[in-house]
């Protein structure tokens, strides 16, 4: 069994916050993080508590069940108390950062119909104050966590604490209207109204049910058969909370007993190594960066120390490469047969067999210490809202710091595929999530690619746009039947992604259909893989291929500069100066042909 009893049988977060303050009680459920560090932690049951004194007062000042709050504030303690009231209302919050424009903050308060405004800081109540006059409800209560003792505040302003002060002097008088209410809140009832741009730029609110969010609960599995997380595991969080991907990884952690710890960008070097987390959601920048850090201070160290880890890392990569295979790892995408597949086994026992003994000893002497930079006790990071580039994503795995990257939409609650730790294909996004159903349509005349039953394969290695179906699928956008119906036919939703299912039957991603750039001769290519290619090099910071409709592609660069000055041993020009350079462009250029070309796997309509 996945969960305790009582836990399993919970159909809405409403029922799961109050089964795990009771299964949970004195667990540590989160650890707040002030100016001075970490403070003391909140248990699931003093967490349950509040989050019902706080629903008591929200009830008092009009939040009802199936209305709409919003919460503009960041990752910290105080979210998923406000979430935990909100919900346990029967009401949905309507989450965003508080580095959203005025503009998104006035359209989503009024989209959404929301009944009450919870803000972080003074500075967020300042701009929402701003913009009153433009919101729909001018009577709005408004609501602040942070606030500074003796400034008086407007008319129509809440401070949190006096709302939940209000609410558990209601709930000692005998007040358990929140408690009675909690089984009536049903599956299909919104627990969130995420708004995202798309393409369109216009935002879109994203409905997510209470089914939606609990079919994830119960159908991500990072671990096999065993439990996805355990009550020890200490969680650091640090993308934002109103995401959907945080989001999940959190309610997650909620439903498995965990702790989670609140950090940010800038602290998040020091608590890696306070909290020495267990496992951890991020994105793919936070490795690329802790990548790039890493290759700068071996190319500072000595000689010895670069010898040493370039020595470790290139028999940690021969010996884990080859047990990859063994255990049917190895990215396949053409389909082996078990002849071709016997004997690359054997070549692969070999190589390891001869690689584990410099690995073992290296891996002592060199890369534990690198293992160290995250806390030292990381058994997998979940890696997901965006692509991780493939040298990246290697060199991690590589060196013993799992990382399990996955796929989905702020429309699927997010996730939709995810690698385990036993199914660690590195360049796939792992298999398909239990309850989910894929096809890979055809970008050209609309038909099934995969599955398809009469191919040999089923269609697997066949490229096109990806189509699912599951119960973590929205209902739809909320207020908006068009777009609903731009996405979602007869419960397939349209993901606009283009992939391929492996023959290790896992996903790979390769780009958006929308990104597909046609050539004039007709050539269609993704530019993803360009693009990943190039940023492989020192040189280049960011890039991104163009070439719609034109004769051949061409490629924005935004140089590496540090690099560049270096490679070219001067140091008194500007970024501007730099970049007008004849050697410069040379170099560029050079980097550019050793990268794209025919003997690194690209077509020569590519280059």
């Amino acid at each position: 069994m996945k969960f305790p009893s009582k836990i399993a049988e919970c159909s809405t977060l409403a029922q799961l916050y109050r089964a795990v303050a009771s299964e949970y009680s004195e667990r540590p459920a989160i650890v707040p993080r002030g100016k001075n560090g970490y403070q003391a932690a909140i248990t699931y049951a003093e967490l349950y508590s509040r989050g019902l004194d706080l629903a008591t007062g929200l009830r008092d000042l009009g939040v009802q069940p199936q209305s709409h709050v919003a919460v503009l504030a960041d990752n910290r303690a105080e979210w998923l108390l406000c979430d935990f009231a909100v919900l346990l209302n029967g009401a949905a919050n309507v989450p965003r950062g508080t580095d959203s424009t005025d503009q998104e903050i006035t359209y989503i308060i009024n989209h959404s119909d929301s009944c009450a405004i919870i803000v972080e800081h003074h500075n967020m109540l300042e701009r929402v104050l701003a913009q009153k006059k433009d919101l729909l409800r001018r009577d709005i209560a408004i609501i602040i966590i942070d606030f500074s003792e003796g400034v008086e505040l407007p008319e129509g302003v809440f401070t949190l604490s006096d709302i939940e002060t209000q609410g558990k002097n209601k709930r000692t008088q005998g007040d358990l209207q929140i408690e009675n209410a909690i089984d009536s809140v049903e599956p299909g009832d919104l627990f969130t109204l995420i708004y995202t741009s798309g393409t369109t730029g216009t935002p879109k609110g994203v409905q997510l049910t209470h089914a939606n969010i609990v079919s994830q609960i119960k159908n991500i599995r990072f671990a096999g058969e065993g439990p996805c997380l355990r009550p020890s595991d200490r969680m650091l969080s640090i993308l934002p909370i109103w995401h959907s991907y945080e989001r999940v990884f959190e309610v997650l952690t909620i439903a498995y007993g965990a702790c989670t710890y609140y950090t940010s960008i800038r602290t998040v070097a020091e608590d890696l190594a306070k909290v020495q987390p267990t496992c951890m959601a991020s994105a793919p920048r936070l490795w690329e960066n802790l990548y790039a850090k890493i290759m700068a201070s071996v190319a500072q160290g000595s000689s010895v120390k670069k010898t040493l880890f370039k020595s470790a890392y290139a028999c940690s990569k021969v010996f884990n490469e080859s047990l990859f295979f063994l255990k049917n790892l190895s990215l396949d995408l053409h389909g082996r047969s078990s002849f071709e597949r016997s004997l690359l086994n054997l070549g692969h026992f070999l190589r390891a067999s001869i690689a584990y003994l410099p690995h073992a000893l290296l891996d002592t002497l060199v890369l534990k210490k690198i293992r160290a930079v995250v806390g030292g006790q990381l058994r997998g990071t979940i890696s997901g809202g965006g692509a991780l580039p493939l040298h990246v994503d290697q060199f991690f795995n590589f060196i013993g710091i799992p990382v399990l990257e996955g796929y989905g939409l702020t429309e699927t609650a997010p996730v939709l595929a995810v690698r385990s730790f036993e199914r660690r294909v590195i360049g796939t996004v792992g298999p398909m999530i239990e309850e989910t159903e894929v096809k890979i349509i055809d970008l050209n005349d609309g038909t099934t690619l995969y599955p398809d039953p009469n191919q040999k394969s089923l269609g697997r290695g066949l490229k096109g746009e990806i189509h699912v179906r599951g119960p973590q699928v929205m209902p739809g956008y909320y207020k908006d039947v068009a777009q609903t119906q731009k996405v979602i036919s007869a419960g397939w939703l349209n993901t606009g992604d283009v992939g391929m299912i492996t023959f290790n039957d896992c996903l790979k991603i390769i780009g958006r259909s929308k990104d597909t750039i046609v050539l004039l001769n007709g050539e269609n290519l993704e530019p993803q893989p360009i693009e990943a290619k190039l940023q492989k090099s020192a040189l280049i910071d960011q890039c991104m291929v163009v070439g719609q409709d034109q004769k051949h592609l061409g490629a924005l660069i935004v140089p590496a500069f540090e690099e560049l000055q270096a490679r070219l041993s001067t140091s008194d020009h500007s970024k501007t100066q730099l970049c007008e350079i004849d050697e410069a462009h040379k170099l560029m250029k050079s980097e550019i042909r050793m990268l794209i070309n025919t003997s690194n796997g690209f077509k020569p309509h590519e280059m």
